[in-house]
């Protein structure tokens, strides 16, 4: 499976020129012209890796980083800019970045850096299939369905939704207010009513294993555990 890469960029001739020349290396690539459209494409998709400007209209590249990171703690960040401040790349790094790479750069490095990043953290080994083992329940993401021992489930699109960012974030925190945001389109008080409401109906889906847990950590979000043997 070929890697995915979510690519935010407003120059607009950059952004194709990267586009292309990571296409003919065998990515395949979405390109986003701003941090907000980056964002709502984020979180509508399934990406392996990111590669965010800096300075992007509408959602600056720190500003999406921290939104990626709050519902997504283990994809790949690169970053781009055109400034090569000490303090930038600091900031970048204590977003989550996994690298970060000053413009002009060479296209043979971007590649160079990417296959770093992947080796790393085990990109090529972890493509999502959007299939989830969930202990003795598997989640099929694209079908939008559960196989428990005893039947299947079809679940809504928010459903299914929510229930992938906590499959992917499994072990970790997720956070209340980013997953608003990356599924509703807002963390206004009626919208987390109504994401309780489904996580008590994920909760009811999931009780056949019961090693399966959704824990409401007070004040953060939410967490996937599975107990062990």
């Amino acid at each position: 499976m070929k890697i995915k890469i979510l690519l935010a960029e407003d120059d607009e001739n950059l952004g194709n020129l990267l586009t292309t020349f990571l296409k003919t290396k065998n990515y395949e690539v979405v390109l986003c012209k701003n941090g907000k459209i980056a964002f709502e494409t984020f979180s509508s998709d399934t990406f392996d890796f990111c590669i965010l400007d800096v300075m992007m209209p509408e959602m600056d590249g720190f500003t999406l980083a921290k939104e990626i990171r709050e519902t997504d703690q283990k994809i790949p960040i690169l970053f781009l800019t055109a400034k090569a401040m000490k303090d930038d790349k600091l900031a970048g790094f204590a977003l989550g970045a996994d690298d970060y790479l000053t413009k002009p750069f060479a296209m043979e490095e971007l590649i160079a850096r990417i296959e770093a990043i992947s080796r790393r953290v085990g990109v090529n080994q972890n493509i999502e299939s959007d299939i989830f083992q969930i202990g003795s329940i598997q989640f099929d993401a694209l079908k939008r369905i559960l196989y428990t021992n005893n039947e299947e489930v079809k679940l809504t699109t928010k459903e299914s939704q929510l229930l992938k960012l906590l499959c992917k974030n499994q072990n970790l925190i997720l956070d209340r207010n980013a997953t608003l945001r990356a599924i509703w389109g807002d963390d206004n008080y009626f919208n987390g009513r109504s994401m309780d409401v489904y996580i008590a109906k994920l909760r009811k889906y999931l009780k056949e294993d019961e090693k399966i847990h959704i824990l409401n950590i007070h004040g953060k979000g939410f967490q996937l555990i599975i107990d062990s043997e």
